[in-house]
């Protein structure tokens, strides 16, 4: 059901990156239904993409038993819904990748735990 709002919102929004010590940023691990939802993690613009996979995703996906299965060079990205392919060199911030952004990774050939 669509919701219409009959009136303008008209406040400040209190989520703005200036209020938290670094920049959100929501990832998410398709097809691993161990995870329900995305984690929100401040992550700092300069941050090079490939830390994600290498110091960030560990410890947030690591105890998963297909996580240390994953082939981080057929691993397909997503950014707000669209295939997205990063340069693991580039900071987040030069691939595009801003406040609150939804990152997904998708890991061809693992699909949860017996596939579920």
């Amino acid at each position: 059901m669509t919701v219409v709002a009959l009136k303008p919102y008209r406040f400040a929004p209190q989520d703005t990156v200036e209020k938290f010590p670094a920049p959100l940023l929501y990832v998410a691990w398709e097809d691993h239904l161990m995870f329900p939802a995305p984690f929100c993690l401040p992550v700092p613009p300069h941050t090079p993409f490939g830390a994600l996979a290498a110091q960030i995703l560990p410890g947030i996906y690591g105890y998963h038993p297909d996580f240390a299965k994953i082939d981080w060079n057929h691993v397909q990205w997503l950014k707000s819904g669209k295939a997205f392919q990063p340069d693991n060199a580039k900071t987040l911030a030069e691939n595009g990748i801003g406040h609150k952004d939804l990152i997904r990774f998708r890991t061809p050939g693992l699909a949860g735990i017996s596939g579920s």
